[in-house]
């Protein structure tokens, strides 16, 4: 795991816009996650799990968008977790920490 974004609140669920996820570029960033990253994302209301590519959303919005097909597999106000991957060699592993980012209702960073 390279970094999470732990119990987000899906904010919107936008069927008709192209597939991704947009994310608050602040989130991004304190999870070291990327724009056109592959992520995980699970739902905690449903147990789903999916892959989806990161889009950047506005920096402090608190946005946490599924869209495209994306956005029928979870609703506004449902928690999910967001996970980026990443691959290390034994040395890198045995030194790398990940970026865990814990989130409030709103999306503010609670802890990281």
């Amino acid at each position: 795991m390279k970094g999470k974004i732990h119990r987000a609140s899906v904010t919107e669920a936008d069927l008709h816009y192209e597939g991704s996820i947009s994310i608050d570029r602040t989130l991004l960033e304190a999870a070291g996650m990327v724009i056109n990253e592959r992520v995980e994302i699970y739902n905690v209301e449903t147990g789903t799990r999916f892959a989806t590519y990161v889009i950047e959303a506005p920096p402090r919005s608190g946005t946490i968008s599924l869209n495209g097909a994306a956005a029928r597999l979870a609703m506004a106000g449902d928690k999910i977790i967001i996970v980026a991957y990443a691959s290390f060699d034994e040395a890198e592993a045995k030194i790398f920490k990940p970026r865990i980012v814990r989130v409030d209702r709103d999306n503010r960073i609670l802890a990281s």
